[in-house]
């Protein structure tokens, strides 16, 4: 999809820090919390729930009541006349929530609307599935704990998620060496982010967050990501691959996480109305979507890259920043090498093969951090991509004019 009337409003956004599988928020109801959140980080703009035309959420983890999903939230927050759609598309959710809004923004039902899209997800104390199966022994239901096990079990390709990446590594020859210079390089580049008390995630993160399970007393605070492993090239050297003849070990891949992020999506006219600084726009400009061979997942980021590109009519060459969903360092130095460009020219600030994964929200905490980035450079395209469970990848281009 191509899109000419699209806009982010600069700083009507926002992010959580994102906290390790069974941290913080591992006994918060998720979409509870990221209404909560939407709702301070909206009132801190000077932002009324009543301009909204309609809400998409991202959320794949199912919890108490997500049945309702997006209209319970808007009305959670406060707009109980709007509704919208309730989208789960793996690590892809934030690009789709993201493209689908832009489209609704595009087709105009609403003259000039505007779209509160919120992504959340809690990968802590998920679900734990009994399906009945009246065929069974003694009529035993089939079981399914949701996250671990669709981590662990694509039921097409019949491969785990980190297989997916041993079939790449070995395929491009990517070794565990090459995977333990992009992680420490990662690491590196998430410090630049922490600098002069993390100014970088300043501009967008809702930092000190209260733990306010009840409403009625604040159980504890969370200032920045939980569950960042200290990562020196001496540690790495250390560990060994987790698949027998594998290359990828633990410091090649992420970790699961809980965490919820927010954004607007309107028109030009609109954005300009309630942006915290009208003088930088963001235009959205692409969305695509990607799928390899089977069980190679890390590589469809380069389809749905090289789709968005062309939709945006850039090259890689016109790019100024790369934001990708990491879930593995195979996934950048297999995408480096096929888009002929530097590991290095790719995820300042940091990326989800540092602070974790918590699925939903992963996409748009990186678009929302390529935004700032951009604005930081002067402005120029940016590429975000991340890759998803099928084997499949979305990517996004925008145009910050600053």
């Amino acid at each position: 999809m191509r899109f000419s009337n699209t806009h982010i409003p600069y700083g009507c956004y926002w992010s959580t820090p994102f906290c390790k599988w069974q941290g913080s928020y591992a006994n918060l109801h998720p979409l509870k919390f990221a209404a909560q959140v939407a709702q301070s980080a909206l009132s801190a703009r000077h932002i009324s729930p009543d301009i909204f035309d309609a809400l998409h959420l991202g959320t794949t983890v199912p919890s108490k009541s997500s049945f309702y999903g997006a209209p319970w939230v808007a009305a959670m927050i406060g707009a109980e006349g709007i509704t919208g759609p309730t989208i789960g598309q793996a690590c892809a959710t934030s690009a789709r929530v993201i493209a689908g809004a832009a489209f609704e923004t595009e087709i105009g039902n609403d003259a000039d609307p505007a779209i509160l899209c919120i992504t959340t997800d809690r990968t802590s104390n998920g679900p734990h599935i009994v399906y009945p199966n009246p065929h069974g022994p003694g009529g035993k239901g089939d079981a399914e704990d949701w996250v671990w096990d669709n981590f662990n079990s694509d039921p097409f390709a019949r491969n785990s998620m980190l297989q997916t990446a041993e079939n790449v590594a070995n395929e491009a020859g990517i070794s565990t060496e090459e995977q333990h210079e992009v992680a420490l390089l990662r690491y590196q580049q998430y410090q630049d982010a922490l600098a002069d008390d993390a100014a970088f995630q300043q501009r967008y993160m809702v930092s000190p967050l209260e733990i306010n399970p009840t409403g009625h007393k604040v159980i504890g605070t969370v200032g920045s990501d939980e569950g960042i492993f200290p990562t020196t090239a001496a540690g790495l050297k250390k560990l060994k691959p987790l698949m027998p003849d594998g290359t990828v070990t633990f410091g090649g891949q992420t970790f699961p996480a809980d965490g919820n992020a927010g954004m607007i999506v309107t028109t030009a006219g609109r954005a300009k109305d309630c942006s915290t600084n009208p003088d930088i726009k963001v235009k959205l400009l692409s969305f695509a979507q990607g799928r390899a061979k089977k069980s190679f997942m890390p590589a469809a980021n380069v389809p749905a890259s090289t789709r968005a590109l062309k939709l945006a009519d850039i090259s890689i060459t016109d790019v100024k920043a790369i934001k990708t969903h990491n879930p593995f360092a195979v996934n950048d130095v297999y995408f480096a090498r096929e888009m002929g460009i530097k590991k290095e020219a790719m995820n300042n600030y940091g990326s989800s093969l540092i602070w974790g994964h918590p699925q939903g929200p992963t996409g748009m905490r990186l678009i929302i951090e390529l935004i700032e980035e951009l604005t930081l450079l002067g402005g120029g395209y940016g590429l975000f991509t991340g890759c998803a469970a099928g084997d499949t990848a979305a990517a996004i281009v925008v145009e910050v004019d600053s």
